[in-house]
């Protein structure tokens, strides 16, 4: 990969998700070529309904990226793009279709309306945070159905422990972030992102060593949910988050193990 395209794909991680810079400068080198352009995808996807407050404009944005995936999807090479052109060189057909169902899965971002009930909370979640991580692991090695699952389960966790974070800023932006916003439906919902991380944690083994370092991503998950479990009104009010320091300790113990 041209060095200057990866470049600008690790500035513009660097610039919109800190953390998950952090995440993949843990990683070893190689595996960064792959992770940069795969979460600079997702930077510009997630950013689209949130820059313009016309909801055509806002489609036409994420329609562009349905677009460049279909043309990957095609086997064709996309449009020139800094982040679609490296992008096209780690996906297969099948990780095109997941990262095309993200895409559409943020059409939700471009409205007001709630999500329609438990089962679309959680397919967005999954769609948006569980396929951007398998699609990643599948770019970095060869994964079998086992190690899918349990990817998944980890990255829906993550989704869901970022989500609370953002549910602040949403709220603010005017959107209705969660189906039931209820404390008690709050801790049920950590306590399930709790249940899929330990389970995941728990079948680590059916994860590829090469894949490991991609669950780096996941590695402030337990310390959020636990946080909103235990009282789930840090949630609105914004104090899920971590120590600065300790969630820096943490991850480095878990690039230093592997033990994600």
């Amino acid at each position: 990969m041209p060095s200057d395209k990866l470049t600008a794909c690790a500035d513009l991680v660097a610039r919109a998700d800190p953390d998950r810079l952090l995440a993949v400068m843990a990683a070893p080198p190689a595996l960064r070529a792959v992770l940069f352009p795969i979460y600079a995808f997702n930077v510009e996807v997630s950013r689209a309904p949130w820059v313009t407050q016309e909801p055509m404009i806002a489609e036409m944005r994420l329609q562009w990226w349905r677009d460049v995936l279909d043309e990957i999807r095609q086997g064709r090479a996309p449009r020139p793009h800094e982040v679609a052109t490296p992008l096209s060189g780690l996906l297969d057909a099948d990780g095109a279709e997941m990262l095309d169902q993200l895409v559409a899965a943020r059409r939700w971002d471009i409205y007001r309306d709630p999500f329609e009930d438990a089962a679309h909370f959680e397919e967005y979640i999954n769609r948006t945070s569980g396929h951007l991580i398998l699609v990643a692991a599948r770019a970095a090695a060869p994964v079998d159905a086992r190690a899918a699952e349990v990817i998944g389960q980890a990255g829906y966790a993550t989704g869901l422990a970022n989500w609370f974070r953002a549910i602040p800023a949403l709220e603010a932006a005017g959107r209705k972030p969660l189906p039931d916003g209820r404390g008690e439906a709050v801790r049920d919902l950590a306590h399930d992102g709790l249940r899929r991380l330990r389970d995941a944690r728990a079948r680590r083994d059916a994860v590829p060593r090469a894949v490991a370092p991609v669950l780096y991503a996941a590695w402030q998950a337990g310390p959020i949910l636990r946080r909103a479990a235990a009282k789930p009104g840090r949630v609105a009010d914004g104090r899920v988050e971590p120590s600065g320091v300790g969630k820096r300790a943490a991850l480095m113990l878990r690039a230093a193990t592997r033990r994600w």
